[in-house]
C-alpha cells in the first residue's frame, strides 16, 4: 500500500507532494469534454509531466464526478435519457480507449443525481469545522431536474452504463473505479424524491455483481461506507473484507468519521471512531495494494486548502502503512 491523493495537478502541487513523500496520485479531471486534453496525446502529456516529479499517475477522474445533477459534466446518463445519453457514453468510451494508450491505468467515476450531500458543518477539534449531515435537518425540496427517481430506474440507468463501457475497459485493460452514493440516503423515503441506490453495502454488493469483470470495481470511501453502518467502529471491517476478498476494491479513500447512518461528521484521521490501524490490517490481509488517500480534511482557520491537514494526514498514512 502508498498513501495517494486527489489534489490538482499544478505543478507547485505536485513539487509539493514529492517533498512529501506522496508518490501516487489521482490527477484533476482533465476536461469535462472529449477535447484535446482527452486525447492520447494530452493524457501522455499529463502522465509525464506527473511522472517529471517522480509521483506515479494512477488514476484519472472520468467527467461523472460528484456534483449534484444541475452541475454534472454528462447529465444524460444519469436522467436516463436517450438519444443524448449514448452520445455521452461514447465519448466515456472513447476516453478510456485513449487512457489505455496513454498508460492510465485506472478511471475513476461517480453515478451521482444528487452529489455529496451535507447539513450545516459543526465544530470539531481544535475548532476546526467537521463536515456534517443530518438527514433529521436536511431539506428535501426542490426535486432536483432528475425528478422522482425511484430505485428500479436508478439501477437501469446504472445498468445500462455499465453495459456499454466495461467491455470497453475489458478490452484495452483500465479499471473502472466507481465512487458510493456519499451518503447513503433510507431505501424507501430517499431524499429529495431520489432513492439512491449504491449508499449502502447491500446496494455496493449487487453493483459489483453485475458485471463479474476484473476491469469493474470500487473507488472504495472508505468514509461514505462508515456512513452507511450503524456501527462503523465495528461494522467497517467486515466492508472492507467483503468486497477486498472478491477484489474489487480499486482504490481507498481514507476517511474517519464520528456518528453512523444519517448522522455523521467527518473528522481528523485520529479523531473517528474507526481504528484505522486496524483498517490497514484488514486491507493488507485481503492482499490491496494500492493507494490511501485523504480525501477531505477538517478545515482549520487559516489553513489555506487545507494544506496542513492534508499534510498532517499523509503523514498519519505513511506511519500506519
Amino acid at each position: 500500500m502508498k498513501v495517494g491523493t486527489q489534489h490538482d495537478s499544478s505543478d507547485e502541487t505536485l513539487a509539493v507532494l514529492a517533498a512529501l513523500g506522496v508518490n501516487d496520485v489521482c490527477s484533476a479531471l482533465p476536461s469535462a469534454r472529449l477535447d484535446d486534453h482527452w486525447s492520447v496525446e494530452g493524457l501522455t502529456r499529463l502522465r509525464e509531466r506527473v511522472e517529471s516529479f517522480g509521483i506515479r499517475l494512477g488514476i484519472v477522474p472520468l467527467p461523472l464526478s460528484s456534483h449534484d445533477i444541475a452541475h454534472a459534466e454528462n447529465p444524460a446518463i444519469m436522467l436516463g435519457r436517450s438519444p443524448q445519453r449514448d452520445r455521452e457514453i461514447d465519448d466515456i468510451c472513447r476516453m478510456i480507449h485513449n487512457a489505455s494508450r496513454a498508460g492510465i491505468p485506472m478511471l475513476k467515476y461517480n453515478m451521482s443525481i444528487l452529489g455529496v450531500v451535507r447539513t450545516e458543518p459543526t465544530p470539531g477539534r481544535g475548532g476546526a469545522r467537521y463536515s456534517t449531515f443530518s438527514y433529521a435537518k436536511a431539506k428535501q425540496e426542490p426535486f432536483t431536474e432528475a425528478g422522482t427517481v425511484a430505485a428500479d430506474a436508478y439501477w437501469e440507468r446504472i445498468a445500462y452504463f455499465l453495459e456499454r463501457v466495461v467491455p470497453v475497459a475489458e478490452e484495452h485493460k483500465v479499471r473502472l473505479a466507481c465512487h458510493p452514493h456519499d451518503p447513503g440516503m433510507p431505501h424507501a423515503e430517499g431524499y429529495r424524491g431520489v432513492q439512491t441506490v449504491l449508499g449502502s453495502v447491500e446496494g455496493l454488493k449487487r453493483f459489483v455483481d453485475i458485471h463479474p469483470s476484473p476491469y469493474h470495481g470500487l473507488n472504495f470511501c472508505q468514509g461514505t461506507v462508515a456512513e452507511m453502518l450503524q456501527d462503523p467502529g465495528r461494522e467497517i471491517f467486515e466492508a472492507i473484507r467483503y468486497f477486498g476478498s472478491r477484489g474489487k476494491i480499486f482504490n481507498v479513500h481514507f476517511r474517519n468519521i464520528q456518528g453512523r447512518f444519517l448522522d455523521f461528521r467527518e473528522t481528523f484521521i485520529d479523531d473517528g471512531d474507526v481504528d484505522m490501524l486496524r483498517a490497514v490490517r484488514v486491507y493488507k490481509e485481503v492482499g490491496y495494494d494500492g493507494m490511501l488517500m485523504p480525501d477531505h480534511v477538517p478545515r482549520i482557520a487559516g489553513d489555506a486548502g487545507g494544506q496542513q491537514a492534508f499534510a498532517y494526514t499523509f503523514g498519519y498514512i505513511k506511519a500506519l502503512i
